[in-house]
């Protein structure tokens, strides 16, 4: 029952989305509908993992502003309005012709979204890589999943400018030796998409690091939480939702940053997607409804994974999600000059992801079978041991 309250609203757009689709277009239109959703869908599991690593320090008031406002924002937004500001900005043409080109010339729209696919790939790309790097250099992070590639990543992450020297570096190579004759179109994409990154992460932290979160929310816990000192940063926080007892949650200002930057995120993760679906089709109206629909379930999914604490249960599950955001960066940048097909992106994170659950199953069992042994040795005859439990084996907590 509480999957199907998390997922309701999800069920019931692709319900209206699908059946309206076929009311105005026709069978054919609902189809295409139904199968932009699972292309969504299966490109962008990673980015729930990643999202429910960010959301999980969030208040459940944010989350909720997530599921609700996020989603128009990624909708009409991202999946709507967000190629023609691009076509407008690469083409010099104003949004309102841009608008026209899509509603009245679809074809002609679809070849000048393809014109501008060098600039969204670089800003996404380098987005997404140093989401990356900045997750292989967090030298407080103690899990490793493949401690010989992982551990040199951390012990060089005690210099704090790294990652963005080797984002820098990566970004020229990019740009002078991949992007053919779209050099300075790379470039300048990639240079904003470093700023914006390092903007909205660097503000969230910093609001975070101060504790000033709980001054702005609007709840009278979170009023409470502000006299106690108990704002996000500090030792005591203002709400827990399940699955992240130990995690201070952000409110207030420090909230607001992280949610923009999941938008980014999101909007990094929905680039080769909305570009793609024009494969597919070149009506913008059902290339929307369709990635909207796979868009409700990620941020469903994200929920579900913070309130049920899956990140704490199977440990690996965000190293798989980071790796997978390595390989679509680098899957970006090669699509600037050569096309990539999107079964291929799909693919190489569904098997990030696989593996990372396979070897979090083998050391939950590894874990729970020491609990079981140490248990027998301890207090033989105990038949309520922490082994029997689904919550007895210790969770291991992931970066926050």
């Amino acid at each position: 029952m509480h999957a199907l309250r998390i997922f309701g609203w999800s069920l019931a757009i692709t319900v209206i989305g699908v059946a309206g689709a076929g009311v105005i277009g026709g069978g054919d239109a609902a189809a295409i509908v139904a199968i932009l959703a699972v292309l969504e869908i299966s490109l962008s599991f990673d980015n729930a993992v990643i999202n429910a690593t960010i959301l999980r320090r969030m208040s459940e008031f944010w989350q909720r502003i997530f599921l609700s406002v996020g989603v128009i924002i990624a909708v009409f937004g991202m999946r709507l309005l967000f190629p023609i500001v691009i076509v407008a900005l690469t083409a010099h043409l104003s949004p309102v012709d841009v608008f026209d080109l899509a509603l009245n010339h679809e074809e002609e729209y679809g070849a000048r979204l393809h014109d501008a696919h060098p600039s969204i790939a670089a800003f996404g790309g380098i987005f997404l890589f140093m989401i990356f790097l900045d997750f292989m250099f967090d030298p407080e992070r103690e899990i490793q999943w493949i401690k010989r590639i992982e551990e040199p990543f951390r012990r060089a992450g005690q210099l704090d400018v790294v990652s963005v020297v080797l984002g820098l570096v990566a970004l020229l190579v990019v740009g002078e030796a991949f992007s053919g004759d779209h050099t300075q179109q790379v470039l300048t994409a990639g240079v904003a998409g470093l700023a914006t990154y390092l903007g909205v992460r660097g503000l969230g932290e910093f609001f975070e690091a101060r504790g000033i979160g709980a001054d702005d929310d609007e709840d009278d816990e979170d009023e409470k939480a502000g006299a106690d000192g108990s704002a996000a940063g500090k030792t005591t926080a203002p709400g827990r939702t399940t699955g992240t007892s130990d995690v201070v949650l952000a409110t207030g200002r420090a909230a607001f940053f992280l949610f923009l930057y999941l938008e980014v995120i999101d909007a990094s993760f929905s680039f080769d997607g909305v570009v793609g679906a024009f494969a597919i089709s070149q009506n913008i109206f059902i290339i929307a409804t369709g990635l909207g629909i796979g868009a409700m379930y990620i941020r469903s999914t994200t929920v579900y994974l913070v309130r049920r604490g899956t990140l704490g249960e199977y440990i690996y599950l965000e190293h798989g999600a980071h790796y997978a955001i390595g390989a679509l960066a680098v899957i970006l940048a090669v699509s600037i000059e050569t096309e990539v097909h999107e079964i291929v992106t799909g693919l190489i994170g569904v098997a990030f992801i696989g593996l990372a659950l396979l070897s979090s199953v083998r050391h939950r069992s590894k874990e729970r079978q020491g609990n079981l042994d140490g248990g027998d040795d301890a207090a033989a005859g105990d038949q309520s041991g922490d082994a029997g439990d689904p919550e007895g084996a210790p969770v291991v907590g992931t970066r926050s």
